[in-house]
């Protein structure tokens, strides 16, 4: 193992000049990590990092152990395929992961931190998951996707999916109302199963025999292993198909192999996610939403007591929805993250049932968190980054409330790039509410000079714009090319409140294209943006309202579409229909006048405006012909367009070098319109 210990230049590096301006191609040269997991003693996390290569257009991921004593950083592997999911034994004295190394699909490894080479554990058809210790340390609890009717032989599995995968036949057939998702399709009839490992016999148990339905449509699952490890908390799609409706319920699966399991929140008609034991095992705390027809509907910390059923709303009178809950060691405390005003807050309350919303603490909020571990002495641990910082793994100490960086991964990147200023800004926008925006400078910004402005619009659209640092749509990469950015934080975005996220239901455009054109009308009161220069691009949502700004202005000079909804008709193609009723107001067979009224499609006689089409073939979310249907219409009436396809691309531009592509057909198509830079 090698050992990287921080020296004194690294840490001084705070005080060289930043040179170089982003650049896409930086993004790809950011190491990030992730999995963070605490050893049993408190004394060790392991986390992974992820690099990228765009030689070979892959990633690789190697296993980290940063000792919080003597903060020396340790690289625990480095193999050519990628190690993940790292899991301390309960003694501290092993670490299991994931790696495919050589196999077809990624299996479990366990390595002796004392010394020695890594242990196969499986060998399955089947990519493992998820793997979690059991608490005496003589079983691995794991995830693994098998097909329906599955009865455990392993090897006959192998026979089955050798013998399938010679056969000729790719339709795809399905009579569910949900039959695809994002990226992949949910027609194959194979499900996940959470299956036991003895790890010294090598023996695997089927722990949900005969499942047949999904944990997660995104593949893998919310769950955790109760303390005396005899449960399983999971939260599954309990709805029946066709799946007109889906509902995610917490099971308390026993982990005997007999399938057994009770439904503890069948009373609850909306999704309930991301089961929590106290750490003696006689509370369990879930994430619940109360409506089945907003999907961004506040998620609330329920408190269960699993002798008596006793269910407590603990966080009922909070705007907030919460993510990432557990407790400190002492089940004292409950610490949860939520997002806030654009920006990623950390809380604590009493976990004591008179815990009242009073009580709840903010503890921190900056920039944006994640991989959050609660540790003895109230510390916390997490990923922590911004829009002008990169990755880096942090310390919070509750009592004290002292924040600490622990490593400096990025750093000789982060001090070597020159960024560009950001700041946090608000106006009013539509029905005089106030709209909260960022802004990203040119590192070179002169106020006295009049400069060219970029509006970017998020997708979702309840979703937003946050004080995170990002590898697609990133601002400083667009403000590094020569233009101010603003990313408007427009009605309908979430963070703001439960009304404000709910505010568009039923008219997707009005109030967002009010508050899109008070931000530039904002921005120009400022006195340095150029009104002769303005662009606006937006995905998905955003390239929605691209397409609306296309048929309802004419002031911007460029536009660029991303993945974006064109024809609310044809979005009835997309992986999911269920909500879309409700968020449009209207369906192609009930209120179609209300539908097509918020439309950009039933504009295309105003689209005057030279706009860049970018579209994957792989998006099942916003189908590809919502791309390659806006195009037609603007090429048949003569508006400049340009089409950039991706054939092996989702909702996302993931693989680096047609990400790069990506940032240089977008800014090319900016300078082509719309002259960088400053003037006079």
């Amino acid at each position: 193992m090698k050992v990287f210990a921080f020296c004194a230049a690294l840490l001084a590096a705070g005080g060289l000049q930043a040179a170089e301006p982003i650049t896409a191609e930086y993004l790809w040269q950011v190491a990030r990590p992730g999995s963070l997991a605490l050893s049993p003693d408190g004394s060790q996390l392991a986390f992974t990092l992820t690099r990228f290569d765009t030689s070979t257009d892959k990633s690789n991921a190697d296993i980290y152990l940063l000792n919080l004593r003597s903060n020396q950083l340790q690289a625990l592997t480095s193999h050519p395929d990628p190690d993940t999911s790292p899991i301390w034994s309960p003694n501290g004295q092993q670490l299991a992961f994931l790696s495919k190394r050589g196999a077809d699909k990624p299996q479990l490894f366990v390595m002796p931190l004392t010394g020695g080479e890594a242990k196969n554990l499986t060998q399955l058809p089947v990519a493992v998951q998820q793997p979690v210790w059991f608490p005496d340390g003589q079983r691995i609890l794991f995830l693994a996707d098998v097909p329906k009717g599955f009865n455990g032989d392993f090897t006959a599995l192998a026979a089955q999916l050798k013998q399938k995968k010679q056969q000729h036949v790719t339709a795809k057939v399905t009579e569910n109302r949900v039959y695809r998702y994002w990226d992949h399709w949910l027609t194959d009839d194979s499900y996940p199963h959470l299956f036991s490992l003895n790890v010294q016999s090598g023996e695997i148990t089927d722990l949900t025999p005969g499942w047949d339905r999904w944990f997660s449509l995104n593949g893998g699952a919310e769950f955790e292993l109760s303390p005396d490890g005899r449960h399983v908390a999971v939260s599954a799609n309990t709805s029946p198909p066709p799946y007109n409706k889906l509902n995610q319920d917490i099971l308390l699966l026993k982990t005997d192999g007999s399938g057994q399991f009770t439904n503890l929140t069948a009373d609850n008609p909306a999704d309930d996610s991301k089961p929590r034991f106290s750490p003696d095992g006689k509370f369990l705390y879930y994430g619940a939403q109360k409506s089945s027809s907003f999907s961004s509907d506040n998620v609330q910390l329920i408190r269960l007591e699993l002798a008596s059923g006793e269910k407590q709303n603990l966080t009922a009178q909070l705007d907030l929805s919460l993510q990432d809950w557990q407790t400190d060691p002492s089940g004292q405390i409950v610490y949860f993250a939520a997002a806030d005003r654009a920006k990623t807050a950390l809380y604590s309350l009493p976990a004591a049932t008179s815990a009242t919303p009073g009580k709840v603490q903010q503890i921190f909020r900056q920039g944006d968190s994640q991989d959050l571990i609660v540790a003895g002495g109230q510390r916390l641990y997490f990923i922590h980054h911004s829009l002008n910082q990169l990755p880096e793994l942090y310390s919070l100490d509750n009592k004290g409330r002292t924040l600490k960086q622990l490593t400096r991964i990025n750093a000789e990147l982060q001090q070597k790039l020159a960024w560009g200023k950001t700041d946090e800004v608000s106006f009013a926008g539509a029905d005089g509410k106030q709209v909260q925006a960022y802004v990203t400078y040119p590192p070179n910004f002169d106020p006295a000079k009049k400069w060219p402005l970029l509006n970017v619009l998020h997708g979702g659209p309840h979703s937003y714009s946050a004080d995170s640092f990002g590898y697609r749509w990133n601002p400083q990469v667009f403000a590094a090319a020569g233009y101010v950015v603003i990313q408007p934080n427009f009605h309908g975005s979430t963070s703001f409140g439960q009304a404000f996220a709910e505010s568009i239901q039923g008219d997707h455009a009005s109030k967002p294209f009010a508050d899109s054109e008070a931000a530039v009308d904002y921005m120009i009161s400022r006195g340095f943006i150029d009104a002769t220069r303005l662009a606006a691009a937006g995905g998905s949502y955003g390239g929605y309202l691209v397409s609306w700004i296309a048929g309802h202005t004419d002031r911007y000079k460029a536009l660029i579409n991303h993945a974006g909804v064109y024809n609310l008709m044809a979005q009835f193609a997309s992986d999911s229909t269920e909500h879309r009723v409700n968020a449009y107001g209207g369906a192609p067979w009930d209120g179609l006048p209300n539908l097509l009224q918020s439309s950009p499609a039933m504009f295309a006689d105003k689209f005057v405006t030279p706009m860049l089409i970018m579209h994957g073939e792989q998006d099942y979310r916003v189908p590809v012909t919502q791309g390659l249907e806006i195009y037609g219409v603007l090429k048949g009436k003569g508006v400049d367009a340009r089409l950039v396809y991706f054939p092996n691309e989702n909702h996302w531009v993931l693989k680096p070098n047609n990400s790069l592509f990506w940032y240089r057909e977008f800014t090319g198509w900016l300078q082509r319109y719309v002259p960088a830079g400053p003037t006079d």
